[in-house]
């Protein structure tokens, strides 16, 4: 069947639609409704022969300066379903559209009493961008509620409908930022969530800030929002920390032997178990002791003076002083402990 007609617009300024605010135009920019609308969008890319970037949010994302000269495909598609899972109506399935916001559904979730996202409170960006990085915080993962993602295949134009087993789930990581970027475009997300259910309190300074409350999901979820509030990870208009792209670098993962050279010759280093014995190290605490302090400046780029694992526009920034800091962080790291930094942001236009 013929898609239906669109409207793309042209020469589209992409730094307002970004959580870091910098970045030039997109060529073509066009913002899905439907399903039908993003086979729409694919057939407009084809005729023009130009290619096709797909943004949510735009919390993770950096722009070039020069922009994309492409179609920039922002799925806004809307929608949230429930369904009770069994008869005591314990388990629920709820099913929400790959353009909802993400902390949105979140309240949505704890308002009704529906536990296994609460930890995830405060993360900008859409619901769709969620299974990609396998988004997680303070001890909790999508991967652990997401029962099936709902897909586009940009190579045959079909729906289809993955399974948690199929989605390849692991830290920061999924079959859609690895084995399979840019195959499919995530259209909704199932999650299994616990009427009634507990929250899930695993988290160290999530622990001590509840300590003596009764652990509750609202309370859980204020607790989360303070923690994140204070570190400017939370997007706030007044606060000029915040225009950022949340953690710019992921926790790396070393081998035992690798973690205790360090600890050899730094002392105590913070850390958490990994699998297959491996550890995992804060990025923030070896970019700290690469010489990278909070509030440290570069131009208009600059870190953050509350969290050292975020870079922010402090106003002007341009999309090489982010890069610029980046990879003086990442040569920092890399010549002080052999770590190869991971950025979590896509670079787009690049």
């Amino acid at each position: 069947m013929k898609p239906p007609p669109i409207s793309v617009l042209e020469n589209v300024p992409l730094a307002p639609l970004t959580t870091l605010c910098v970045g030039g135009p997109a060529r073509y920019f066009f913002r899905a409704r439907s399903e039908p609308d993003i086979a729409a969008a694919f057939e407009f890319a084809r005729r023009r022969d130009v290619e096709v970037f797909v943004m949510g949010g735009g919390s993770n994302i950096l722009v070039s300066d020069t922009g994309y000269d492409g179609l920039v495909l922002q799925i806004g598609i809307r929608g949230i379903e429930t369904a009770a899972e069994n008869s005591s109506g314990s388990s629920v399935l709820l099913t929400a559209a790959a353009g909802e916001d993400w902390d949105k559904l979140v309240g949505y979730c704890v308002d009704r009493d529906l536990a296994g996202i609460e930890c995830l409170s405060g993360i900008p960006g859409f619901v769709g961008g969620t299974p990609v990085q396998n988004v997680g915080a303070y001890g909790q993962e999508v991967s652990e509620t997401i029962v099936a993602v709902r897909c586009y295949d940009r190579s045959t134009g079909r729906i289809l409908e993955l399974q948690n087993r199929d989605c390849g789930f692991a830290y920061r990581s999924s079959i859609f930022n690895s084995t399979h970027r840019n195959s499919y475009i995530v259209l909704a997300v199932t999650f299994r969530l616990v009427k009634g259910g507990d929250p899930k309190i695993v988290y160290k300074d999530l622990a001590e800030h509840l300590a003596g409350e009764v652990p509750s999901l609202r309370g859980t979820r204020a607790a989360v929002l303070a923690i994140r509030g204070a570190k400017s990870m939370v997007i706030d208009p007044g606060d000029p920390n915040s225009k950022s792209a949340g953690s710019f670098f992921k926790n790396p993962i070393v081998s035992a032997d690798i973690f205790d050279s360090i600890a050899s010759a730094y002392g105590p280093v913070p850390h958490f178990p990994a699998s297959d014995g491996a550890v995992k190290i804060p990025a923030a605490w070896l970019i700290e002791k690469a010489g990278f302090h909070k509030g440290y400046v570069l131009g208009n780029a600059g870190i953050s003076t509350n969290h050292s694992l975020a870079i922010i526009n402090r106003g002007g920034a341009s999309a090489a002083e982010i890069m610029t800091l980046k990879d003086r962080i990442a040569a920092a790291v890399r010549d002080r402990f052999g770590i190869e930094l991971t950025p979590e942001p896509v670079f787009v236009g690049y």
